[in-house]
């Protein structure tokens, strides 16, 4: 790509030439023999990373990757048979998966359609089993779903054995927790990386300090959020969903773009794939980060966060994953929907 102004995380760089050679990035800027894309100006970013949906079939794969979602975060697939074929697909999102959540006997994920049996954790000791297996199995990290107090979700007790079992495996632990109860569960429980933010009540300016100390991070969905607030006819809870992001970046907690895209019967709202990440990252501007911020929320600070050392940054030697975008999304956020070229791992896709 030639004439092109590169993203590097913080601004936009002069007019340069950017080369891919065997699907990384190469050092080597020169052109000779190689497939001209004009940028004429047009705007270079690291692909987008999701960094919260389910997974469906290889069409889920595509149509991420017509959006420019080029690395996808599964939070939630089974049966491991399924996950292991949307694995290593070439041309198409890469992902990565927790397989099977843990979840308790009761609250909403135990009454979705067709949810894995072995899902269930009722007590400490079954933890250390229901970990292992999805490590076997092939799980890059763990989820968890924590639910308050009494509200269906695995105990206190459970919740701090699953998160022992997932460190002692070397995992990340990551947990669905969309009331503040369930946040400050996760949290007291030792969780790395907590998705969906509360729409009950305001986080505790305590709970919120911790994760900034401790160094967690948050994932939102606003997307999911806004569309279960809606659901619901509940307008107000959105407004404290968007709080508690404010607040939670405010307090230098790392923010990242998440959705919860899926195609799920039973869950309170169907989030599209591809261009629902779009509109998080225009919800998280709205929520008080830049648009810089935002950008970097979907790329560099999940690749960051979940150790996706080879991307995140269009840099020599990182996995070409890369859009072309006409406009500037520094700008206007929004801009980041006007793609005109789609590189997965170096293979070039057409945008949708």
């Amino acid at each position: 790509m030639t004439h092109v102004r590169v993203f590097d995380g913080r601004r936009l760089t002069e007019p340069q030439t950017v080369v891919i050679a065997d699907g990384v990035i190469s050092p080597d800027t020169s052109i000779t023999g190689a497939k001209i894309v004009e940028g004429d100006g047009m705007i270079l970013m690291p692909g987008l990373i999701d960094a919260h949906v389910h997974l469906h079939g290889p069409q889920t794969l595509e149509q991420l990757c017509s959006y420019g979602i080029t690395t996808a975060l599964d939070m939630a697939t089974w049966p491991p048979q399924l996950l292991a074929s949307l694995r290593n697909t070439p041309g198409v999102t890469d992902i990565r998966s927790a397989g099977t959540p843990a979840i308790g006997t009761g609250g909403p994920h135990a009454k979705i359609p067709g949810m894995a049996a072995d899902a269930v954790v009722r007590t400490p000791q079954q933890a250390a089993e229901f970990v292992a297996a999805q490590v076997s199995a092939g799980s890059d990290y763990i989820k968890i779903v924590a639910e308050a107090p009494g509200k269906g979700g695995p105990d206190q007790e459970t919740v701090d054995a699953l998160v022992a079992a997932a460190h002692t495996h070397g995992k990340l632990a990551v947990a669905h927790a969309a009331t503040a109860g369930a946040y400050r569960m996760a949290l007291d429980a030792g969780v790395d990386i907590l998705t969906h933010v509360p729409l009950d009540q305001p986080l505790s300016p305590s709970d919120i300090a911790r994760m900034a100390a401790e160094g967690r991070a948050a994932v939102p969905t606003l997307t999911m959020m806004e569309g279960t607030a809606a659901a619901r006819g509940a307008a107000p809870a959105y407004r404290t969903a968007r709080q508690n992001v404010a607040a939670l970046h405010q307090a230098g907690v790392p923010v990242l773009a998440g959705t919860d895209a899926n195609t799920q019967p039973g869950v309170p709202f169907q989030v599209p794939h591809g261009p629902s990440l779009h509109h998080e990252l225009q919800l998280l501007v709205d929520a008080g980060l830049t648009p810089a911020e935002a950008l970097n929320s979907a790329t560099a600070g999940p690749a960051r966060h979940f150790s996706l050392t080879d991307r995140g940054s269009i840099t020599p030697g990182q996995r070409a994953d890369l859009l072309l975008i006409d406009g500037d999304p520094l700008a206007d956020i929004r801009a980041s929907r006007n793609i005109r070229h789609i590189w997965c791992g170096g293979t070039e896709t057409a945008p949708a």
